[in-house]
């Protein structure tokens, strides 16, 4: 049983090396009891042991069980699943939340593998996300407010205790437009939301596309656009980078500006976090990317 570094750097990151040897006797358990043999570890995984498995009826499956931490983020994951009930994400088989263990479809390549032009990736992700937007009141997720207060303090804490990889501008540029978010919140207008749509987190299935690994939020939807404007940083200074918010936001009807603050915030987030765990070259380009992006910035 092999677990990924990154996965492992994560449970370290995390205080949860306990886990890590404990791993092999909680994979035994669930195999039991879901009645089920686990294959091999996929190599991508950074929040979550993630494995080939095949449930006694012969369904091919995916067993996920994700690293512990204050998050519940199996929870709020299978809470998605639950809701989408098989459109637009895979199809939840089974779960075990006390053991943040998630059995869900297996799919076929991502959009990373298959190496789709960033166009056409945006257009499936996009299409995906519209499916995916719903009403889903008193569910239980957090909201986008929740999760703009949790940017802030977050973006703040690992740049201190990172030793400041990226420039105060890029820090406060982030901040102010997380707070902006934050305050434009509107529980009666807020829908569920994936949280991590990317091209590692849409994978093919059939003849189209479903979304794995949801964070989970009741949000404006221009917050899963902006995870579209986090990612990609280097294509994303090719041109003006306000073209792709556009782009976004005339495909799905949605405001452009909302969707750039999304980004910003998130790009430095995921710099931070990516730099923590030492997930290179990916937490370099976003921070500096934000740098490039701050000194332009004028808030207000």
């Amino acid at each position: 049983m092999g677990v990924p570094a990154a996965v492992r750097s994560k449970a370290v990151a995390a205080g949860a090396g306990w886990w890590l040897d404990e791993l092999p006797a909680l994979l035994d358990e669930l195999a039991a009891r879901w009645a089920m043999s686990i294959g091999p570890a996929y190599s991508e995984g950074t929040e979550a042991y993630v494995a080939e498995a095949l449930t006694a009826d012969g369904r091919p499956a995916v067993l996920k069980v994700v690293v512990p931490g204050p998050d519940p983020g199996a929870r709020h994951e299978a809470t998605v699943l639950q809701l989408a009930a098989g459109e637009a994400c895979a199809e939840l088989f089974d779960h075990d939340l006390d053991r943040a263990a998630l059995l869900m479809e297996r799919l076929g390549p991502s959009l990373f593998r298959l190496g789709l032009p960033i166009g056409e990736r945006h257009r499936i992700l996009c299409d995906l996300a519209t499916r995916l937007w719903r009403p889903a009141p008193d569910c239980g997720l957090p909201t986008g407010a929740d999760k703009a207060a949790w940017l802030i303090d977050r973006i703040q804490t690992w740049w201190t205790e990172l030793d400041r990889p990226c420039s105060a501008r890029a820090v406060a540029h982030a901040v102010a437009c997380a707070g902006r978010r934050q305050g434009a919140h509107d529980d009666e207008r807020a829908v569920l939301v994936h949280g991590d749509i990317h091209e590692w987190n849409a994978l093919r299935a059939g003849k189209g596309f479903k979304l794995i690994d949801a964070d989970g939020l009741l949000a404006e939807p221009a917050y899963d656009l902006g995870i579209m404007m986090r990612e990609d940083p280097v294509e994303l200074l090719a041109g003006d980078p306000l073209d792709r918010a556009r782009w976004l936001a005339d495909r799905c009807g949605l405001d452009a500006t909302a969707i750039w603050e999304w980004g910003v915030a998130e790009r430095v987030s995921t710099g931070l976090l990516a730099t923590a765990i030492d997930l290179q070259p990916i937490g370099r380009e976003m921070l500096e990317v934000a740098d490039r992006l701050a000194l332009s910035w004028r808030d207000g």
